[in-house]
């Protein structure tokens, strides 16, 4: 027998031909499963999180996610779709003032770390001395290393070449984290050898990227290791950070 998530809709109920509602109660349902959440949940999550109490089908899911999303539209907290799944997250316009907060931990990456995360993610998969050729320094293993520990970039491959160097690529929980679904919605840039563009880009869609609900302290965090990250020397020299050497 099948649940009931088809009656007291939520969606329009006008006296033209019906088109294909949920029940209310699983909308809040999903509601609910979403602003508890501590990450994206998928349509597959949330279909088995729900299995015990409404045997919803996935396009009921859809139409749920959609009456959310309808409701949300013109809230300061918004409903998106990203990488990882759906979450429910501070508008844009509004990350300047939350970000007060915690106004004593600016979110701000430092040039070096900026520059090696944007030019992985334009160029990947790439070695380290693929973006040392571009930067014109030596990359820090400090920032390497820090960027795998926030789980932003992972080892993607390796080039068959003498001593068969690591490619470097983006993961789920980059795209995540700077609120998109996938990669084609990045910035594009006209030259990726323009270091000031590849900064410019990077610093205004992680300054523009919505805050995630729930999530903010622990982003507020990080942000705060990263305001102490390697920075760029000139004349060659490799990136260092004596706090993290």
């Amino acid at each position: 027998m099948r649940d009931s998530s088809v009656d007291q809709s939520a969606g329009p109920s006008d006296g033209s031909a019906r088109e294909p509602v949920v029940s209310k109660a699983v909308v809040r349902c999903v509601e609910a499963l979403l602003m508890a959440a501590d990450a994206p949940l998928s349509v597959e999550q949330l279909q088995r999180l729900l299995e015990t109490t409404h045997a919803v089908q996935r396009g009921d899911l859809r139409l749920a996610l959609d009456a959310l999303g309808a409701r949300y539209a013109d809230a300061a907290v918004n409903l998106v779709e990203v990488a990882g799944g759906w979450r429910f997250q501070v508008g844009a316009d509004y990350a300047p003032l939350v970000s007060r907060l915690w106004e004593e931990r600016p979110p701000k990456l430092s040039r070096a770390m900026l520059e090696t995360l944007a030019l992985i993610c334009y160029r990947q998969p790439i070695a380290r001395s693929d973006i040392e050729a571009v930067r014109g320094v030596s990359v820090s293993s400090n920032i390497v290393k820090t960027l795998q520990e926030f789980d932003w970039i992972k080892i993607v491959g390796y080039r068959e070449v003498p001593g068969r160097p690591a490619l470097f690529g983006t993961t789920q929980k980059f795209l995540d984290d700077f609120g998109v679904k996938r990669l084609s919605d990045l910035p594009s840039l006209p030259e990726i050898r323009d270091l000031d563009a590849l900064e410019a880009a990077m610093a205004s869609f992680q300054q523009g990227a919505a805050l995630e609900v729930g999530s903010t302290e622990g982003l507020a965090a990080e942000d705060d290791v990263l305001e102490h990250a390697p920075g760029k020397q000139t004349g060659g020299e490799a990136d260092s950070d004596p706090d993290l050497d």
